[in-house]
């Protein structure tokens, strides 16, 4: 017989789970609220239908504090299909001192989350040697609501997760790759799906006072309510930041919730209402802050910032028969961002600069249900699961050219109508004690409508369709070891503007050729889990990834940036060590190598245009390196303390050095940062102290390299008022190193009770 299975790879979990397939009940549960057992150690299946035996109980008290057990709703939990497929815990998530809510997310191996403007607008992301933007190939859900925007006025997949209150997340489930059918737009590099809180036992008060003007204040308390629990969560926040230019940041959040019932048959309601308004620093030219025009955290243009807000509604639901489960979800979201940014500063506008507003108002709405169904094959347990999965969204977007933001000329004015449908299939089959196959397909149809208000030429329908196989296989358990193997296909959708496009907004004498809906993604991994060694959970995974075209909507010109395919493959190690009750350590490295295939002839003719001007010439070269592409990314931390008494720990992250253009003539800075936590904690109160940025380091929080144009710079003269050098060097502009600082060490102290 084959040994017990690893462990659950829940980090703050110290016992094992087997391998099977998760089972189901022949009676269900009633369908009422009670403190229900977790569901750690389904039951070996022999038969049809079988039995999940819990291994122990957790207090209400564990669940609400974010322990990740399942949510009330969310359906039997599955069995992990990939070395690199990790579930995290909300008390693991909240051990980690952070800046803003997104950074909760450095808990995924291999994963960055940065900010290069204000606090209010979506962080940047890097993962497995992709740039992803503000969320491009890495999708986002809380409690299965889609965070990714489609077709967004800053860039394709925003995803904003500073509406996100971290005390309130329950577990992250944490996925990487295209092998999973029931996983779609934006999830080549990783898909990561945030659960939230059901409940809190003890109302939860605290007050948070910091350096640079930070302040925050929290609230979360819950109550039955019939046969459910309703939970009420909200915090106020304000920031200025260490800027010369003040963030002046306000924020107001909030969260209701009612559930019913138990994992897998219950259901659950929830509210979401948030508010932001913010100035910002943008990155700034490197060269003007050498120079000494602008000291380091100053600002070009101290009119930047924005204001958001989100309004969402959703509810899911669960349950289980005699032949398997189901469960299914929907929601609504109206959201709201104005945005306005500076990043060439007087490249394009060289008397009022190059401010300009972008604008997106949408109303999103989606539907999902899956089916599960449990069976034999010769004996062996077979589960098969069927889905569908629908979105629309309504979306009005606006891109504007301003000054001190307020207006100067329009660019460009859409109004939006993009829906897709996805179905998808997976059959499980666990044909031995040790081995586990999983083959899957997934078919998604996308259909939008674009009405361009001031160029009509640039309106029009699009879609397209798009079939994706998938295929896993676990291998053991041998000696407490796994091994595992996927391939699939993926996609990631282009924003739909860029598909109808025929000619250049700010030159309808340019024209443009469309660039496709649906963009194709293939990926395959082979990666060993391991618990060999006793308190230490070991995983490696190696990777490749090949996209058709990494082709994106450009929000800042109103027209498309077609890039070439790309390659990237990469290794991951990660590990988990618990020694004892009160000692947590992590580590993780990931290597990847990503480059452009093929030959960039275009940016050839760009480079031959700017010869005999070094200044617009250098960085401009055609060349097969990614753009922040990260190749080294590590982190490390340990978490020390019970659930009472003294607690602390240290977090350490690193971003090597990337490459800033194609050419690889301009490279950043390796990142390396350390935030540290101490405090003390009792059945009723806490006190706690984070330091942030502990070493004081003064790197970027990130870097680009681009053309861009300050009035100090010699070829700002050349160009204005009268034009010397030619027209393609002015269009160009400077091409150099901008970033924007990392904060320096800070101080936050939270005073909170429980009562």
């Amino acid at each position: 017989m084959a040994e017990p299975a690893l462990t659950e790879p829940v980090r703050a979990a110290a016992d094992s789970v087997p391998t099977e397939l998760p089972t189901i009940t022949v009676n269900p549960e009633p369908k009422k609220l009670k403190s229900r057992q977790s569901m750690r150690r389904p039951a070996t299946p022999t038969q049809t239908t079988r039995s999940v035996q819990p291994t122990g109980s957790r207090s209400s008290a564990e669940i609400a504090n974010g322990s990740g057990a399942p949510n009330v709703g969310s359906g039997p939990p599955r069995v992990p299909g990939m070395a690199s497929e990790l579930s995290i815990s909300g008390d693991q998530l909240n051990t980690q001192p952070i800046t803003r809510p997104g950074e909760i997310l450095e808990a995924v191996p291999g994963l960055i989350v940065t900010q290069h403007s204000g606090d209010g607008k979506a962080n940047q992301y890097f993962l497995r040697g992709y740039n992803l933007d503000h969320g491009t190939d890495m999708a986002i859900y809380v409690d299965d609501v889609p965070v990714n925007m489609r077709t967004h006025a800053h860039g394709q997949g925003y995803a904003d997760l500073n509406w996100l209150m971290p005390e309130t997340v329950n577990s992250l489930n944490i996925r990487k790759g295209p092998y999973f059918a029931d996983e779609g737009d934006f999830s080549s590099a990783g898909s990561l799906r945030i659960g939230l809180v059901d409940q809190a036992p003890r109302s939860t008060a605290s007050l948070t006072i910091g350096s640079f003007g930070y302040r925050r204040m929290f609230g979360m308390g819950s109550t039955k309510l019939g046969d459910g629990t309703l939970l009420v969560a909200g915090e106020g926040g304000s920031y200025d930041g260490p800027w010369t230019n003040p963030d002046e940041l306000r924020k107001l959040n909030s969260l209701v919730r009612y559930t019913q019932g138990t994992t897998s048959d219950g259901f659950s309601l929830t509210g979401m209402a948030y508010a932001n308004r913010w100035n910002s620093t943008d990155q700034v030219p490197m060269r003007a802050i050498e120079s000494g025009l602008i000291p380091r955290f100053g600002s070009e243009n101290p009119t930047d910032g924005g204001r958001t807000s989100r309004f969402a509604l959703s509810g899911r639901i669960a349950g289980t028969d005699d032949i398997g489960s189901w469960k299914a979800n929907a929601y609504a979201v109206r959201s709201s961002l104005d945005l306005y940014n500076d990043f060439t500063y007087f490249l394009s506008n060289p008397v009022l600069g190059d401010q300009f507003h972008q604008h997106d108002g949408r109303l999103m709405a989606g539907a999902n249900a899956s089916r599960t169904v449990n069976s034999t094959l010769g004996g062996r347990p077979v589960e098969t699961t069927f889905g569908i999965q629908t979105r629309y969204d309504d979306i009005d977007l606006g891109l504007t050219n301003t000054y001190r933001r307020d207006f100067l000329s329009n660019i460009r004015s859409d109004k939006v109508q993009e829906g897709s449908v996805s179905i998808y299939a997976e059959n499980t089959v666990r044909w031995t004690d040790w081995l586990r196959t999983t083959v899957g397909w997934r078919g998604d149809y996308y259909n939008a409508r674009v009405a361009s208000l001031y160029d009509a030429n640039n309106s029009g329908n699009s879609h397209a369709a798009i079939g994706s196989p998938k295929f896993r296989m676990v291998v053991g358990p041998f000696n407490r070891t796994e091994f595992f193997l996927g391939a699939g296909m993926g996609m990631h959708s282009n924003d739909v503007r860029g598909t109808t496009i025929s000619e250049s907004p700010t030159d309808p004498t340019t024209k443009v050729d469309p660039s496709p809906l649906l963009v194709r993604t293939k990926g395959a991994e082979v990666g060993v889990r391991t618990k060999a060694v006793p308190g230490l959970e070991s995983t490696v995974s190696l990777f490749m990834l090949n996209q058709a075209s990494e082709i994106i909507f450009n929000g800042d010109g109103g027209d498309t940036s077609p890039s070439r395919a790309s390659r990237r493959y990469g290794v991951e190690f990660t590990n988990h060590y618990r020694p004892r009750s009160w000692i947590d350590i992590d580590a993780d490295l990931a290597l990847t190598h990503a480059r452009f295939v093929g030959y960039d002839s275009d940016q050839a003719q760009v480079y031959a245009s700017l010869a005999g001007y070094p200044e617009a010439q250098i960085g401009s070269a055609p060349g097969n390196y990614i753009a922040n592409a990260p190749a080294v990314v590590a982190s490390a931390g340990i978490a020390l303390g019970e659930k009472t008494g003294w607690f602390g720990g240290l977090r350490w992250r690193y971003l090597g050095s990337v490459p800033l253009t194609e050419d690889n003539a301009f490279r950043s800075e390796p990142i390396s940062v350390v935030n540290g936590r101490i405090g003390y904690r009792t059945e009723a109160w806490r006190i706690q102290l984070d330091v942030l940025n502990l070493l004081n380091s003064k790197t970027n929080q990130i870097s680009y390299g681009y053309g861009s144009l300050l009035k100090t710079d010699s070829l700002y003269n050349l160009c204005y008022p009268v034009q010397v050098a030619p027209a393609a060097v002015c269009q160009n502009g400077v091409m150099g190193m901008v970033g924007h600082p990392i904060e320096p060490l800070a101080l936050r102290l939270t005073l909170a009770g429980m009562f």
